[in-house]
């Protein structure tokens, strides 16, 4: 239909979205709380995620069945890491399975799952936590700007 209102690269967009596994685990959902707005091409959401919400109509309600290399890709080896202890802040004490944001020299962060604490290093994988997963990604469109 001409005129037809769609998402597109810029946008300002206000959406419900769910974001979790085929096995039925949810990481994020909005559905139950407030709905966001994210501009499309600010890294507000991944990029994968966002390329699903390009061409969507105002009102438009879509579930994506995304496979690892869609979604947050696979597991890279490269990504886990291992720290000393001696440089983790005095206030910051690691526990396994816990996830950590890290402060990068650019000022970005960087979060990553303890994996592990040794006597003198703690082993963290910054791999995303569904890296190797399908991911099913809900969305409802409810502006477009």
């Amino acid at each position: 239909m001409k005129g037809e209102v769609r998402v597109a690269p810029g946008n300002t967009i206000l959406m419900h979205y769910k974001l979790g596994t085929q096995n039925g685990a949810e990481l994020e959902n909005t559905f139950d709380a407030g709905p966001i707005e994210i501009t499309l091409g600010r890294n507000e959401l991944a990029l994968n995620l966002e390329r699903c919400l390009i061409g969507l109509r105002l009102h438009e309600r879509h579930v994506f069945m995304l496979d690892p290399a869609q979604a947050f890709g696979h597991r890279d080896e490269r990504l886990i890491q291992r720290i000393p202890l001696s440089e983790f802040p005095p206030e910051i004490t690691p526990q396994p399975q816990a996830m950590i944001e890290f402060q990068l020299p650019n000022g970005a962060t960087l979060q990553g799952v303890i994996q592990a604490i040794e006597p003198s290093e703690v082993v963290v994988d910054f791999n995303h936590p569904l890296a190797d997963c399908p991911v099913l990604f809900e969305v409802e469109i409810l502006e477009i700007n």
